[in-house]
């Protein structure tokens, strides 16, 4: 209790402790010293640690949201190389607005590099002045490779994006 970390049933976890036996009570007890979440479970509760930080700065509020233009002229968007969520993307935007030309970042979305890479895509397309809105999208993948999205550089850059960013 004293560790707090909201265990439910059915979590795996990893414990260190000793055993303690009580022969006249007949009793035997393991002490745990200390436990830890194992496997996603501990990716889980460190991006809701990671969420509750961010919200209480602020950086999920209302206020802080742009509204996305109505007929974008220039729309930006950072995406893995040949993805096919690139190329759904695209495809929609082209059918929905024929007009507006698409600034397309293409980077890595997974992988150790991926972070550094969405966050400097993030940021080029943001710098440009005539970008209405950045679309950060990319396909499914297992729950270790959508982690770079989650990231806390990636969740400030979007943040710091001065034009409104749809993910």
């Amino acid at each position: 209790d004293a560790l707090r970390l909201d265990l439910a049933d059915g979590e795996r976890v990893h414990v260190f402790g000793r055993p303690e036996l009580f022969e006249q009570r007949a009793e035997f007890k393991l002490r745990a010293l200390s436990i830890e979440r194992f496997g996603v479970g501990a990716h889980l509760a460190a991006l809701e640690r990671l969420k509750a930080t961010l919200a209480a700065e602020g950086l999920f509020a209302d206020a802080r949201k742009r509204p996305v233009p109505f007929l974008p002229r220039r729309i930006g968007v950072v995406t893995g190389n040949d993805a096919a969520a690139k190329r759904d993307v695209v495809t929609t935007i082209r059918s929905r607005f024929p007009a507006a030309s698409v600034l397309i970042a293409e980077t890595y979305v997974q992988g150790p590099r991926a972070v550094a890479e969405i966050v400097a895509a993030i940021n080029a397309l943001c710098e440009q002045p005539d970008v209405d809105v950045v679309v950060l999208t990319r396909g499914g993948g297992s729950f270790e490779d959508l982690l770079p999205s989650s990231d806390e550089r990636v969740v400030r850059a979007v943040a710091s994006c001065p034009v409104p960013l749809v993910s």
